[in-house]
């Protein structure tokens, strides 16, 4: 499987992106999926994970109520909607994949390469 993540930019604090993440094989649609970000200087940090299925999502307390994550199997591609940005969120974000929710923070199995956000004050 491989991963390639997209969406990111330039954007005015307060403003949304999209994020996502686009797969190439068949696990995919059986694969949980997480967001990562990874700011200058700082150790690379847990963002959002969605079940294979899409039943369960969770979320680290940093973005509970403002990014949503979600997924398409028929598109075999998972998005982050990102809303009300901040400053502090500008970082590269990256998407992994795992056999389970319960694996993504504790060892992703595949990693796909990072798009980078920024947002201004």
């Amino acid at each position: 499987v491989q991963l390639q993540a997209s969406g990111g930019g330039l954007v005015q604090a307060g403003n949304s992106l999209r994020l996502s993440c686009a797969a190439s094989g068949r696990t995919f649609s059986t694969s949980a999926v997480g967001w990562f970000r990874q700011a200058p200087g700082k150790e690379r940090e847990y963002v959002a994970a969605i079940s294979w299925g899409g039943s369960t999502k969770l979320y680290s307390d940093s973005v509970e109520g403002r990014f949503t994550i979600s997924r398409d199997n028929a598109k075999n591609t998972v998005y982050l909607q990102m809303n009300s940005l901040k400053p502090e969120d500008t970082a590269v974000y990256y998407c992994a994949l795992a056999a389970s929710i319960g694996k993504i923070t504790s060892g992703p199995e595949k990693w796909g390469q990072g798009t980078q956000v920024t947002v201004s004050s």
